[in-house]
């Protein structure tokens, strides 16, 4: 498995991939902020809106392939806030269902937890659907368990699912973002 930072170039020519990766993602049940059945063109566009924010330098987008096609994704949003710049929320892992099982999710969280560190990123948090299968990733890669609230957001069926917080402390080196 290859995986590739992306510039806002990169993105968008990968755009046609990283969206059939989204709309496996979602019709497999997992909850990443949208319902099924999705439509492909509004996947396509969700990922062309992502290149401003890549461009601006508030997302950071890496694509891992396996020589054919993208099979998972991660990206770190940066908050613009001066009280805030200390940490970056972790946002969209997804790895295709064809290609779960090999550890493709830990590698993902793994290199966007050291650019993060890199970039002198020191917190590091999330929210992921309760009783998902990532609650077993981010446990078994140190991430802490801050709470639980219910009823935050819909699962691609539409039903209002709990969501849990995670954070992870980082050592941060100096600053490179």
């Amino acid at each position: 498995m290859n995986v590739t930072r992306l510039d806002e170039v990169q993105l968008l020519d990968r755009v046609d991939e990283l969206a059939d990766l989204l709309l496996d993602t979602v019709d497999g049940g997992a909850s990443v902020g949208f319902l099924a059945p999705m439509d492909r063109a509004a996947a396509v566009a969700w990922w062309q809106e992502r290149a401003g924010a890549v461009a601006a330098g508030c997302l950071a987008v890496w694509a891992a392939d396996n020589g054919h096609r993208a099979v998972g994704t991660v990206s770190l949003a940066f908050p613009d806030k001066p009280n805030s710049r200390h940490r970056a929320e972790l946002v969209k892992l997804m790895v295709h269902r064809d290609a779960r099982g090999h550890g493709f999710g830990r590698r993902l969280l793994g290199i966007a937890e050291e650019a993060a560190r890199m970039a002198g990123i020191t917190l590091l948090h999330l929210d992921t659907e309760t009783d998902s299968p990532a609650e077993r990733l981010y446990g078994g890669a140190g991430w802490t368990r801050a709470g639980v609230i219910p009823d935050y957001a819909a699962d691609p069926a539409g039903v209002l699912r709990p969501t849990t917080l995670y954070y992870k402390r980082l050592g941060a080196t100096a600053p490179t973002r």
